[in-house]
């Protein structure tokens, strides 16, 4: 037996076959309605989210492809066509902020998997605005949301990481580094 490379999940279609497939391998098609609500980077990356749903936190190896469509419909309906709801507002005009403990708050039952789409699009409607400064508050609490946890653990180290890192290769994908700096807060 060969083993499955470590970004790889197996999708059991429906004629009983077993594909492995990496997060890159995978393309979504909207049809009707849903394809003029929402830009496919933005499929793309909630795709990749639910496939990092699968692999990492629930800790599978495979998935059945309706299961995984199922998974995806349901974080593209928590959107409802509107790509983007935060309560995001400008300071001024040279910085722009968000509160990520309501992001994690407003993501529901979905958690991490409605939360990591909506922290990217919470950052592009803050860079729209040009700010020299882009800031999220609310970590800790943030953190303490998506985990569930009442005191501090290393869970939550390992969230804050990921959160704070997630947001750094969002900024540096978006905006070169003298247009704007960026400022996670707890």
């Amino acid at each position: 037996m060969i083993a499955l490379a470590y970004d790889c999940l197996v999708f059991q279609l429906s004629s009983g076959e077993n594909i492995p497939f990496s997060v890159d391998m995978i393309s979504v098609e909207l049809m009707g309605e849903a394809a003029s609500k929402f830009d496919p980077e933005f499929v793309k990356n909630a795709a990749a989210s639910v496939f990092h749903h699968f692999k990492h936190d629930l800790g599978r190896e495979s998935v059945s492809v309706g299961e995984f469509a199922g998974a995806l419909e349901r974080v593209l309906r928590k959107f409802n066509g509107t790509v983007y709801s935060d309560k995001t507002q400008p300071a001024d005009g040279d910085k722009s902020e968000s509160d990520l403990k309501f992001l994690a708050h407003e993501s529901g039952d979905g958690c991490e998997l409605v939360f990591y789409p909506r922290l990217r699009d919470a950052l592009r409607v803050q860079l729209r605005r040009s700010p020299q400064l882009v800031r999220f508050h609310g970590l800790r609490g943030c953190v303490k949301q998506l985990t569930g946890a009442r005191r501090w653990s290393p869970r939550c180290e390992t969230m804050r990481e990921q959160i704070v890192e997630y947001l750094r290769q969002c900024f540096s994908a978006e905006v070169r580094k003298e247009q704007a700096s960026l400022v996670v807060e707890q």
